[in-house]
């Protein structure tokens, strides 16, 4: 048996970045992951929305500096459409901010974190490896892999994403609420400038958004109900960047399909407890929110962020898997995840039913658009929280 202080199931972008912020302690710690990332050819369709509040996380951990500068795209500007003529706009310099948040493909980083983390001097990865059975004891957690190595440590946290095999090991309840739709994604050439600014519709077939890459290039996410996302798959590229293009209101002219289109199944998922003796849950496997705000990864990075912390202060005699040190970080992160959780649930419903609230939520973007005091709090609320 071979013995850490610290396991993490899972070398996504939030169990990487937990290991990679505890790279200056004196915890051993050993990442489990299947396989390693792989960069695709061209971009990457899978993108995320980082905010200024995580960039500072990943500059922190020495990554964000090894990212290729052409492969990122900042967000000055923000668009938002309601379904009856409202708007609003968010501007970085009326925020009194340089950006908004940086548009990053998720391969970009996870190949980033991963070639750190190979360096790392008190880390071992076990790539690849799965999970085969876990104990739980009252001095350790043991940790079975497939391929009969045994792990040990006080502490193990699961970063192994919403269907997490750790988090169902250990018995902890998630509470799934399907949304019935799917969130279609892929990337397009523009004929016109995006000038480093993000779009978004609420539309009656659901949620779109244009996100700046570099370049005249976007990356779309539109969130639509099942039977319409399955039927945009299955159009042609022509036919497909057509109906992107008009449901954009040909803001920037037209569009040229850079990779194909692919959807994913969409459902908000509560995760009552994410701490128990000697577990600890981060990332998609602590919550998963409907993307239309973009925040899911940073809510993992600062999961991240705040398990190491607590971690990293902890003294030698102090047991990292007692349950009251571990319901701190429980508590620390469980405001910000129920408010997004619930502001991202609410608003979908907002405009996915009644027809009747159709003027009443519209009149609020536009109420909000003419109040700056209140538009430019949100906006860093935004930014500073996540």
């Amino acid at each position: 048996m071979q013995h850490f202080d610290l396991i993490i199931v899972g070398g996504g972008l939030a169990g990487a970045s937990l290991a990679l912020a505890l790279r200056d302690t004196r915890l051993r710690i050993a990442l489990v992951e299947n396989r390693p990332p792989i960069a695709p050819d061209g971009w990457d369709a899978r993108i995320y929305a980082v905010s200024p509040a995580n960039v500072a996380f990943l500059a922190a951990l020495g990554a964000w500096k090894h990212l290729p500068a052409e492969r990122l795209a900042p967000i000055r500007h923000m668009q938002v459409f309601g379904d009856a003529g409202g708007q609003l706009s968010f501007s970085a310099y009326e925020t009194g901010v340089p950006e908004l948040g940086w548009i990053v493909e998720s391969s970009l980083m996870a190949c980033e974190f991963w070639e750190t983390a190979k360096r790392q001097a008190n880390l071992t990865l076990f790539c690849p490896a799965a999970p085969a059975g876990i104990e739980f004891r009252h001095d350790a957690a043991v940790l079975r892999l497939a391929d009969g190595t045994t792990l040990s440590a006080r502490l193990l946290v699961g970063a192994d994403g919403r269907d997490s095999w750790t988090r169902q090991a250990a018995g902890l309840a998630s509470v799934n609420t399907p949304y019935g739709e799917k969130g279609l994604v892929a990337n397009f050439a523009t004929a016109r400038a995006h000038r480093d600014t993000a779009y978004q519709w609420f539309r009656d077939d659901g949620v779109l958004a244009y996100l700046p890459l570099p370049g005249n290039r976007i990356s779309i996410v539109w969130s639509t109900p099942d039977e319409h996302a399955d039927e945009l798959c299955e159009l042609a590229p022509e036919a497909l960047c057509e109906r992107v293009a008009a449901a954009g209101g040909s803001v920037l002219g037209g569009l040229e399909l850079l990779t194909p289109a692919a959807a994913f199944p969409l459902r908000l998922m509560r995760v009552p407890q994410t701490v128990a003796p000697r577990l600890a849950l981060v990332g998609d496997a602590a919550h998963g929110i409907h993307p239309l705000s973009g925040h899911g990864i940073n809510l993992g990075f600062q999961d991240a962020r705040e398990l190491a912390s607590l971690l990293a202060a902890t003294p030698p005699w102090q047991d990292l898997g007692d349950l009251r040190l571990l319901q701190r970080y429980q508590r620390a992160r469980r405001e910000e995840t129920l408010l997004m959780q619930g502001a991202t649930d609410g608003l979908r419903r907002l405009f996915k039913n009644g027809p009747g609230l159709r003027p009443l939520r519209n009149f609020g973007l536009n109420l909000t658009d003419r109040l700056p005091f209140i538009k430019n709090s949100l906006a860093r609320y935004a930014l500073g929280a996540f």
